[in-house]
Parts: C-alpha cells; sequence; structure tokens
C-alpha cells in the first residue's frame, strides 16, 4: 500500500473563474470562506471562522453561523460582488433537500432541531433563500481532497473523516455512491460495527480518550495520546493501533467491493498520522485489501471542505425542491 502524502495540488472544474462563497459548520466552529475556482486551481481567497457552544439556543447558533459570513462579507465587498449564493456543508443528521435539522441524539445542536437553518441564514445574510444549499460535510471534506489534495483525481475513492465521529464518502470519480450494495447504507461507515459494537464506540475520540483512562487511570486527550506514542509511550501505542486496527479490519470488505483505488483519511484526529498509520494498514492487511490501494492522510486538513463544498457548489446547483441536493450523486450523470 502506498502510505506516503502526496505532493501538490490539482485542478478545479468549470471554465473561467469563479468565486464560490461557502460556510463550514462543525461541532466547534463556523468558517465562511471565499474560494476562487478556475480551470486550472482552487484556491481560499479569504476566510474567517467563529468558535461555536453548541449548546446554545437555536438564534444564538444561527447568529454564531452566519456571523463569519457577515465579517467577511463586509471586508470583501469592496474587492468582489455581494455574494448572492451560499454552500454551507452541514454535518448531519440533517435534512439537506429542506434545509432543516434533525439532530437527534448526537449531543450538539439540539435546539435546532426541526429549525429551519435555510430560512435563518437566509434572512441573516440577505439573501433569498433557494440560492444557500446545503451538502454533507463529510461529502464537501471528500469532494475537496478528490479534486485538490492529490496530483490527480482518483477513479474510485474513499474518503473517511476521524474526530467526534466518523464521517464517509463513496466517490466515483467525483460522484457520490450512496446505495447499493457496494456500499455501507447511505454510504455512512459510522453505521457500521466492530466485533458487535458501533464503530464509533471504537474509533472516536471519547472512544480512544475512554480506552486509554480505563488502561492507565489517565485522562488526556487524543493529541496527548498521541504525542506519547510518538515518544515511545506503549500504552498509547497500543491504544491507538488497537482503534485504526478496528478501522481498517471493519472498512476493508467495504473498500475491497466498492472496488476503491485511493484512500483518505481526514478529520481532526489525522494530524497524528505518523502514529495513525501502522495501526490501520495491519487492519486494513488483515482484512484483506488489495496491497496496490493508496492510502493517504488529508493533504487539506480544514480547507477540504471549504473547497469541497465550493466545488459541489460550482458543479452542481439544486434547486430547494430538487430530489437530493445533499449531494452529487451518481445518478446526475
Amino acid at each position: 500500500m502506498n502510505e506516503e502524502k502526496p505532493e501538490g495540488s490539482v485542478r478545479a472544474v468549470g471554465t473561467g473563474t469563479s468565486d464560490v462563497w461557502v460556510l463550514d459548520v462543525g461541532g466547534s466552529h463556523a468558517t465562511a470562506a471565499s474560494v476562487s475556482l478556475s480551470e486550472s486551481s482552487g484556491s481560499v481567497t479569504a476566510s474567517d471562522t467563529e468558535a461555536l457552544d453548541p449548546s446554545l439556543s437555536a438564534d444564538a447558533l444561527l447568529d454564531a453561523f452566519a456571523a463569519p459570513a457577515l465579517r467577511l462579507r463586509s471586508a470583501s465587498e469592496g474587492d468582489s460582488a455581494r455574494p448572492d449564493r451560499w454552500g454551507v456543508a452541514m454535518p448531519g443528521p440533517f435534512d439537506y433537500e429542506s434545509g432543516i435539522g434533525i439532530f437527534e441524539a448526537v449531543g450538539k445542536f439540539d435546539s435546532l432541531r426541526g429549525v429551519s437553518i435555510r430560512a435563518g441564514l437566509a434572512s441573516r445574510l440577505d439573501v433569498d433563500a433557494s440560492r444557500i444549499h446545503f451538502v454533507n460535510d463529510a461529502v464537501a471534506y471528500a469532494l475537496g481532497e478528490w479534486a485538490f489534495g492529490s496530483a490527480t483525481r482518483a477513479e474510485r475513492h474513499v474518503c473517511i473523516t476521524l474526530g467526534t465521529g466518523i464521517g464517509s464518502a463513496f466517490l466515483d470519480r467525483g460522484l457520490v455512491v450512496d446505495e447499493g450494495s457496494e456500499v455501507p447504507p447511505n454510504g455512512w461507515a459510522y453505521l457500521l460495527e466492530s466485533d458487535g459494537q458501533p464503530l464509533e464506540d471504537v474509533v472516536s475520540t471519547r472512544a480512544i480518550m475512554r480506552r486509554f483512562s480505563q488502561r492507565t487511570g489517565r485522562v488526556q486527550t487524543v493529541k496527548e495520546i498521541a504525542e506519547a506514542a510518538r515518544i515511545g509511550d506503549p500504552d498509547a501505542s497500543a491504544v491507538l493501533d488497537q482503534a485504526m486496527f478496528a478501522l481498517g479490519a471493519t472498512l476493508a470488505p467495504w473498500l475491497t467491493s466498492f472496488a476503491a483505488t485511493r484512500l483518505t483519511v481526514g478529520g481532526s484526529m489525522v494530524r497524528s498520522w505518523p502514529v495513525l498509520v501502522r495501526g490501520l494498514t495491519d487492519g486494513l492487511v488483515h482484512g484483506g485489501v488489495p496491497t496496490d490501494l493508496e492510502v493517504l492522510p488529508s493533504a487539506l486538513l480544514d480547507a477540504a471542505p471549504v473547497l469541497g463544498a465550493a466545488f459541489w457548489l460550482n458543479s452542481h446547483e439544486p434547486s430547494p425542491n430538487s430530489q437530493s441536493p445533499n449531494s452529487l450523486r451518481s445518478d446526475h450523470r
């Protein structure tokens, strides 16, 4: 397996140059960005970030989502046209067609359950609601990595994001595959199980911290555990190896059935890639994944979902009533 980090970046889509405005909403932050796309490149030209408290009221959260977009727009008004459409990368569970939050039993954004995020952002950003489009954040991350994260675009690309949960997307030449026997239900890796346990109970920041605490009696962040593994702590290494082995072994059958040619791993945990890759590779080999599969860490990190949301919006602008604006799908060829 190729485990080297790719060099360089690649082309965008479309003709000419266009400025695309996007908002990436996570559990702890919202980032607004303007992205320049052309035939040969994609780059973030400006960005602004707002910290989030996911336990706030609906109005307070919507204000916080809009805040970096408003600041960015104000700072950019002398340089470019006023943005009249936005691509918004949102975590699930979320109704991407209607723009309404679901957020049930996920421990964040409870106040936004049943709330129209589209209407709330439209009123705050002073744009028509039909010009705000939503894409799953893991899909945006995958599209960013597929389009801009490597010197080539993989034909069959799987992207996994690791953090508080597990995000995933299966791409066939840049089109999302989320149904059929070759992918997990809805393309969601977090629904998979490892030895009878939900995969997120084995491979996530909370799972790794819990396992380390059970093993050592010490409470440390994943970043601290990874640093301990880097300098040779056997307990930290064992915990990370076990988690990543489980991830690789669980993904392996789906990577094989999908005929994946590249696996990219992103999310907050991937910054510790040197102490993660051994366990992951061992798990993939144990699961029978072909040895020519490329296994790469995210090249773009926090820029991936921003660039991916811009790529998605520039490639496919669905109407609010379209069947599935959640992602580019293989049936949209």
